[in-house]
């Protein structure tokens, strides 16, 4: 939800998701510790009456966000890139498309950085491993052996997450959009077959 200032008395009720997108906003500022119910109804224009209409408590806005995270952003993203017919071509969108998704790399890297809390670190793993697991066997598909599979999915993986939080921290600050690019097609290109093997 767009708010025109911090405080801003919000035109129409808000919704859970609204305080999940903001949960998520104060993780990747924050970390977990950001998470608190005050703040987030004053950047919201809420009163914490409405925080308490959607969630019990902190907790349960900060496992609602990583739930959203975890089928929005992993399982949602794997059923569309089901469609494409060639695995190799499946992992090559995965990858592209979550390196140009700036805003979403971030989150992820923050995600990750984050998991020493309690509540974020059990999904941060399930997400880390389902993905990891998914694109691995792309990569078997492909016709790599499973033990290079997983090496080249974790160096894909690596890689995508030090880089944004490289960003995150505001070291890549001054990373154009066209040299991210340029980024991701050399990696693509060295560590993802263009082809499946027939």
């Amino acid at each position: 939800m767009a708010v025109s200032s911090p405080g801003a008395r919000s035109s129409r009720p808000l919704s859970a998701d609204d305080w999940i997108r903001a949960a998520i906003d104060a993780i990747v500022q924050g970390g977990a510790a950001a998470v608190a119910v005050e703040p987030l109804a004053a950047r919201l224009g809420a009163t914490k009456g409405s925080f308490y209409h959607h969630f019990q408590n902190r907790d349960a806005l900060i496992s609602a966000a990583l739930e959203d995270w975890e089928r929005e952003h992993t399982e949602a993203v794997i059923a569309r890139v089901e469609l494409l017919p060639d695995p190799a071509e499946r992992l090559r969108a995965i990858m592209a498309a979550a390196m140009a998704d700036r805003t979403g790399a971030i989150r992820d890297a923050a995600l990750v950085a984050s998991a020493t809390h309690a509540l974020v670190k059990p999904v941060v793993a399930r997400v880390t491993q389902r993905r990891i697991s998914y694109m691995t066997q792309l990569c078997v598909e492909t016709g790599l052996p499973p033990d290079q599979a997983r090496r080249r999915v974790l160096l894909l993986y690596s890689s995508y997450l030090g880089l944004f939080n490289y960003i995150r921290v505001g070291l890549g600050s001054d990373l154009a959009d066209a040299e991210l690019r340029a980024y991701t097609e050399e990696m693509l290109a060295a560590l993802v077959p263009a082809k499946s093997e027939p």
